[in-house]
């Protein structure tokens, strides 16, 4: 298959590192014009640099802006008015037990992880029920349905992010927008190589053997029994957002490495 995105223009928020990055280079891959987004711009800078390596032909441009606040989501859409696909990939996760989870944690997850893309849907998709074209994808998580007893702050707003994508899909009857989440298991990102590092550190392991010992603890359910890399997960975001995924709309795609235990 081969996909052309060519005159489209993505916005992957989170871009600047981790899956976020990863999605951005296949999209750039792709033809796409691409915009990054984060909220440092040293990063976003970096960031642009090294997509645009990737990009075949099309742009590669950036927008430091925190979309975990409403002011920094209008700023993105002041200096981004209008694209074609919409990549709500911005969150953030930390394990910590239940009954040490303040409110303030609570809603922190809630507004990075959920209202980030809330508030760019609202923005973004009017114009492409207009013009009768479009990809919104949420990037969820297996945690959504199997909820970390580690993270249930993280894995609720999981769950949300699966309501929100299937509420709004239900948006686009008779269009050509779509409107999907992927839910990745665990995956291999910057951020969860720095967790499996401090693992290794607290239990005298490599790297290597924190990262076997985590899926074995506390994801004994994987098939693949591993990590996956941020470019499996990102290989089924572009292809969502092709125009070949036309039938594809309202659906949770999972990319868990058979974490699952469901037929459905």
């Amino acid at each position: 298959m081969n996909i052309d995105l060519s005159g489209k223009t993505a916005l992957v928020t989170g871009s600047t590192a981790g899956i976020g990055h990863a999605i951005a280079k296949g999209l750039a891959a792709t033809g796409a014009n691409v915009v990054i987004n984060g909220r440092g711009q040293a990063k976003v800078d970096a960031a642009v640099a090294a997509v645009s390596k990737f990009a075949k032909g099309g742009k590669v441009t950036g927008v430091t802006a925190d979309v975990s606040t409403a002011d920094g989501c209008a700023k993105l859409v002041a200096a981004q008015p209008d694209v074609d696909i919409l990549i709500n990939n911005t969150g953030i996760f930390e394990p910590k037990p239940f009954f040490e989870i303040p409110d303030e944690d609570w809603q922190r997850f809630f507004d990075v992880n959920v209202m980030s893309g809330v508030r760019l849907s609202r923005a973004y998709m009017p114009a492409m029920l207009e013009r009768n074209w479009g990809r919104i994808v949420f990037i969820a998580s297996e945690s959504a349905l199997m909820i970390p007893k580690e993270m249930i702050h993280y894995g609720m707003t999981k769950t949300a992010q699966l309501s929100v994508s299937r509420g709004l899909a239900e948006l686009t009857r008779g269009t050509a927008v779509t409107v999907n989440a992927v839910m990745p298991g665990p995956t291999m990102s910057e951020g969860v190589q720095t967790f499996v590092a401090d693992l290794a550190k607290q239990n005298g392991q490599s790297e290597s053997e924190a990262a076997a010992n985590f899926i074995k603890q506390h994801r004994p359910g994987s098939l693949i029994q591993r990590f996956a890399t941020v470019e499996e997960i990102a290989n089924m975001v572009v292809y969502v957002s092709s125009k070949e995924a036309a039938a594809t709309n309202g659906a949770a795609l999972r990319a868990e490495g058979g974490l699952l235990q469901t037929i459905a």
